[in-house]
């Protein structure tokens, strides 16, 4: 459902902002006295039209040319792009280096905007932008340091690597070249108009490359449960506490890799034995678990490019030739990211018109903008997908600061010291000094609710505290690593064994890559840098940092000791973030995985459904089976005394319902808002604010076990002194306030409720989608898609209780590869290739995308010149 059609907002499910009153209803408004002349209306709005058509043709100059020829320095010959009738381009080029160039020419045609967005987050260079507002974001981003890694890693890639990303990058300047600001992009012209006089700077490796510090924080693992546990702990005792993280159900829901284990160092498919972990629960005071609150909304202040949040994940899976129809494998992913405008991924194909030493690349799938190489997506002979592995990467250490010196061991450490200025639009430059230690840089000095966390943190060490603790951030992305060498690798890997080489490099983010090839294997490898803890520190706690025995120890899993499998005997892998291993492996990766109801449902459909076609596969993305209804429903339907037909109305709806919730559900509906009243009745009063539920996973398996013991303590309201609640209490008054809460926000008759009325799809622009100009936020946003799906659902159409029903996260992308025939493949994409929102090809796939539906994936030269509509030959410019 398009902005055009949605009904009315409410409050919770959109940003809150209502919508600016028309010219017409403001000339309404007027007192009689001052009305104009109804002549002078109609010229003034002449007038206007003709400023908004001329404003349009002025936009429209920031749209790419997709046909003809244009010149491209540095290309060694002609590189066509083949654009299809969603704009989705094809490259073909004689060289490796002409198609990368030839990407970041085509990247900055579509998404420049967004590219040089990207770089100034990455950078710590927003408040060059947007002024004072970003300096908070940019000082954060300073003191980790994101560029200065990424600055250091461009030495450490292979020089094969180095090439291919200055290739790409002399591409993006060709085209900035023969463009001004303008014509780059729409939210130029509109901030110009503002009085931003800018010129973009010169694209390079290191823009390139310092992307994957945005994505490695994105997905950096558990560092928000950290401090999460560290708030429940004061009010709650260990076995509460352990109730609101319960372990993960290995009964319930098995892990990725089964049977396997650790011998000599590497990872064995068929060991097996059994081992625990017994996690260490510091005490904390209140006034810790209060700063920590506050470190909370601290973090959650960052910009996030990919999303966060219970919904990010993925699934991804692969069936081998005995489970599919094609007798072939099939492998099928869609990461769950933030929903955003545009769109995180950009469709691509990079293709050699013969492949020779210097032309290697056959490739197609789903780029990102500014990134040289497919991300995920299939070659000639291999496909790949992606879904986040999570693991606990991070952790926070306070630090006990004299001077210019930390402490460990009664020792005193030099700080490491460095100093930079950030550039403030309409502002005075900042002088930002910035200090590490050996586990990390001291983000307190750039957040006081950091620095409150130091100073009321509990200690054994004797003396006065004086000015408290500093806290240091030790994060594996804060070291260099060649991560850039993997996405190329993959690129051209055409069996296991490359396959393997390549994940090897993937440092940060961690990823579950599920694999599959042209002769018939599937396999699953977990890569990554993931921390050896010392026996002092399990990384569930901010840890003392002048304590030796609480570090990393330096080491890492080992690669070939990380959990891998190839050719299962059960014939299909399926990863959505579940548990990776199971609890005999000799590691820590994390405790906080997803708990499984995804995955589980999935296999279950795998089973079920024989042997797969591409259809089954693209029908087992789109399930909505709720994992939570077959549980809590029986005890829904159980509450007997609801005290009128009105209350009874929703509960009937439940009588006869599948558990699925698609979008046009009157019973998905009344369901979920049943669940949000639920979590508020049983946890608010417990909770503090930041701890409150929303409503994932994890909260699925909590509610699931208090429901079998009516007289939990959580059941119970605080707030009631005089009264002790029960399970059936709240269960009722839920359902009540559920049955008001739909009357009040779409009918009376339950017949008229759907769950897509209030689960709505918004795609916003993180910039002047948020300018509080309605004019320019009808631009760059839409808004108003009624979808189906929620959290823990395979169609993970996630939804935060803290917040309403509005999607929260979503798949960005869906795809289906055929390694029995490419060109049977397919794919869709959440929004559109492009960036430039007076473009045909903005949100040209969302509608499909919401309807269920996909595009065909034209792989081989003649299924992409058949679909093709524009043609665009890239030519070397001649030389000077």
């Amino acid at each position: 459902m398009t902005e055009q059609q949605a009904s009315p907002r409410t409050p919770d499910t959109d940003s809150g902002k209502a919508d600016d009153p028309s010219l017409w209803h403001l000339f309404k408004a007027a007192p009689r006295a001052v009305r104009w002349p109804c002549y002078t209306l109609v010229a003034v709005l002449l007038v206007l039209a003709l400023v908004a058509a001329s404003g349009y043709v002025v936009l429209r100059r920031a749209l790419p040319e997709v046909d003809g020829t244009l010149e491209v320095p540095g290309l060694s010959a002609s590189v066509e792009v083949v654009r299809d009738a969603h704009g989705i381009p094809h490259l073909y080029g004689d060289t490796d280096a002409d198609l990368a160039r030839a990407q970041g020419f085509v990247h900055a045609q579509e998404r420049f905007f967004e590219m040089d967005l990207r770089r100034h987050v990455t950078s710590g260079r927003l408040a060059e932008l947007f002024g004072e507002d970003a300096l908070q974001t940019d000082k954060f981003i300073r003191t980790m340091g994101w560029r200065r890694v990424a600055e250091r890693e461009l030495a450490l890639v292979s020089p094969d690597t180095r090439e291919l990303l200055g290739e790409y990058a002399e591409g993006v300047n060709a085209y900035l070249d023969q463009r001004g600001p303008t014509r780059l992009a729409e939210e130029y012209a509109v901030m110009g108009l503002a009085g931003l006089r800018y010129t973009p700077e010169p694209w390079t490796e290191v823009d390139s490359l310092a992307w994957l510090k945005a994505m490695a924080w994105d997905l950096r693992g558990n560092m928000v449960e950290e401090i999460d546990r560290v708030m429940a702990s004061l009010d709650h005792d260990p076995a509460q506490v352990a109730q609101l993280y319960p372990p993960y159900p290995y009964d319930q829901h098995p892990p990725i890799v089964q049977g396997g284990g650790v011998v000599d160092g590497v990872f064995e498919q068929h060991a097996s034995g059994n081992s625990t972990r017994n996690p260490r629960r510091p005490a904390y005071p209140q006034e810790v678990v209060d700063a920590l609150e506050r470190v909370r909304r601290d973090v959650a202040a960052m910009p996030d490019l990919l999303g966060r949040g219970d919904g990010i994940g993925s699934n991804s899976w692969v069936v081998d030739g005995e489970h599919s129809a094609t007798g072939m494998p099939i492998l099928a992913n869609d990461p769950h990211l933030g929903v955003s405008m545009p769109g995180i991924w950009m469709q691509m194909g990079l293709h050699c018109r013969e492949m020779t030493l210097d032309c290697t690349l056959d490739t197609s799938g789903f780029t990102f903008s500014g990134v040289p190489g497919v991300v995920i997506g299939h070659n000639a002979d291999i496909a790949w997908g992606f879904t986040n592995l999570g693991p606990d990467v991070t952790d926070l250490y306070l630090e006990q600061i004299e001077g210019a010196t930390w402490l460990q061991d009664g020792k005193a450490k030099p700080l490491e010291l460095r100093q930079e200025t950030i550039k403030v639009r309409d502002g005075e430059d900042f002088q930002l000094q910035i200090r590490e230690t050996a586990h990390g840089p001291l983000i307190s000095d750039v957040s006081a609710e950091f620095s409150t966390v130091g100073a009321n943190a509990p200690t054994d060490v004797p003396g006065e505290r004086g000015n408290g603790y500093a806290v240091a951030l030790a994060w594996t992305a804060l070291d260099p690593q060649p991560t850039a060498d993997a996405i190329l690798e993959l690129n051209r890997a055409s069996n296991w064994d490359e396959f393997r080489d390549a994940a090897a490099d993937f440092a940060v983010p961690a990823q579950n890559l599920v694999y599959a090839d042209r002769e018939g294997h599937i396999g699953y490898q977990a890569p990554g840098r993931i921390p050896i803890r010392k026996s002092g520190n399990d990384g569930r706690m901010p840890a003392e940092g002048w304590v030796s025995a609480n570090d990393w120890t330096g080491d890492y899993i080992p690669f070939d000791g990380l959990p891998s499998v190839l050719d299962p005997d059960e014939g299909f892998i399926v990863t959505a973030n579940q548990a990776v291993v199971g609890e005999s492996y000799p590691w820590h990766i994390t405790t906080d995985w997803d708990r499984g109801y995804r995955a589980t449902r999935i296999r279950l459909l795998l089973e079920h459904e024989g042997e797969l076609s591409v259809a089954d596969m693209a029908a087992i993305q789109l399930d909505t089976a709720n994992p939570l209804a077959p549980v809590l429903v029986p005890y829904l339907l159980d509450i007997g005394d609801l005290p009128s037909a009105y209350y009874r109305d929703g509960q009937e709806l439940l009588a006869e319902w599948d558990f699925t919730q698609p979008a046009d559900s009157a019973a998905a509906a009344y369901f979920s808002v049943v669940w949000s009243n639920l979590l508020r009745l049983a946890f608010h009063d417990d909770l503090r604010e930041g701890n409150w539920p929303h409503g994932g996973d994890r909260w699925i398996g909590v509610v699931s076990a208090q429901l079998e013991d009516p007289a939990s303590a959580w059941w119970d309201d605080k707030t009631t002194h005089e009264v002790v609640e029960t399970r059936d209490d709240i269960l009722r008054q839920a359902m009540m306030d559920a049955r008001d809460e739909l009357t009040k926000r779409r009918s009376l008759d339950p017949s008229d409720w759907t769950w897509g009325h209030l689960h709505r799809l918004d795609l916003r622009s993180s910039t002047l989608g948020e300018s509080g100009i309605a004019l320019v936020e009808r631009l760059f946003n839409r808004t108003g898609y009624e979808v189906g799906g929620g959290p823990a659902i395979v169609n993970a159409m996630s939804w935060d209780a803290t917040l309403g029903y509005g999607v929260s996260a979503a798949p960005s992308m869906r795809m289906v590869v055929s390694l029995a025939d490419f060109d049977d493949s397919r794919w869709i994409n959440l929004t559109g290739v492009s960036g430039h929102p007076v473009s045909p090809h903005y949100v040209d796939q969302t509608e499909l995308f919401v309807d269920g539906e996909y595009l065909p994936w034209a792989f081989s030269r003649e299924a992409v010149t058949e679909a093709g509509e524009d043609v665009l030959v890239l030519e070397p410019a001649p030389e000077e």
